[in-house]
């Protein structure tokens, strides 16, 4: 991809983010996109085959990977893998909740905001969490098993940022630390002390 059109792609990307948070995504067509991002509907169509659809998967993709990058350059610092779990999970959680326009479409549309984050969208997050993170974790765990252990984190986090607990707050150290200790850590054990 060329510069340009790069720098094409993110104006129509950052168009469509701001055009769902006026109008959500069922009311906000392809002439409001286009329009916002001072492009044509050709070159919207041309970017991305299959219109808007095809544009919101780009869209959702590239929020993932912004959203990893964030968690990944506040993560340094880390012992052993207890510590940078802990960093992980807090860093996720505390992103999903400052996270503004996440929090505008979950009032305005909350059925497709909330199947992006769990039935429909979770595979997708897997995808992203894995090439982001399971490197941080092969460090001290197998290939396999940072995998593994990654999935979870991923599906914890979302699950206790759409259902708080009164018991569990990722955001707090050392109640991440606890759960952690607890529910997660004993499972990855005998991994740990064969790495």
């Amino acid at each position: 991809m060329t510069p340009v059109t790069r720098d094409v792609e993110t104006r129509v990307l950052d168009a469509a983010k701001l055009c769902t948070a006026k109008w959500g995504i069922a009311k906000v067509t392809i002439d409001d996109i286009a329009g916002e991002a001072g492009v044509s509907r050709a070159t919207l169509y041309r970017m991305f085959p299959g219109g808007k659809d095809v544009m919101f998967d780009a869209l959702r993709v590239r929020e993932l990977e912004d959203f990893f990058t964030r968690v990944g350059t506040h993560v340094d610092g880390h012992d052993d893998l207890e510590s940078l779990l802990i960093r992980i999970v807090g860093v996720a959680t505390r992103e999903l909740r400052d996270d503004q326009h996440l929090s505008l479409m979950l009032a305005s549309e909350p059925g497709d905001t909330l199947s992006q984050l769990t039935v429909e969208g979770l595979p997708r997050i897997m995808r992203v969490a894995t090439v982001f993170l399971v490197p941080m974790v092969d460090h001290y765990l197998p290939r396999r098993e940072s995998i593994r252990l990654v999935e979870l984190l991923a599906r914890l986090v979302i699950s206790y940022f759409l259902a708080p607990s009164e018991h569990v707050d990722f955001a707090d150290a050392d109640s991440a630390r606890e759960f952690l200790r607890i529910f997660v850590l004993p499972a990855f054990h005998d991994s740990l002390t064969r790495s």
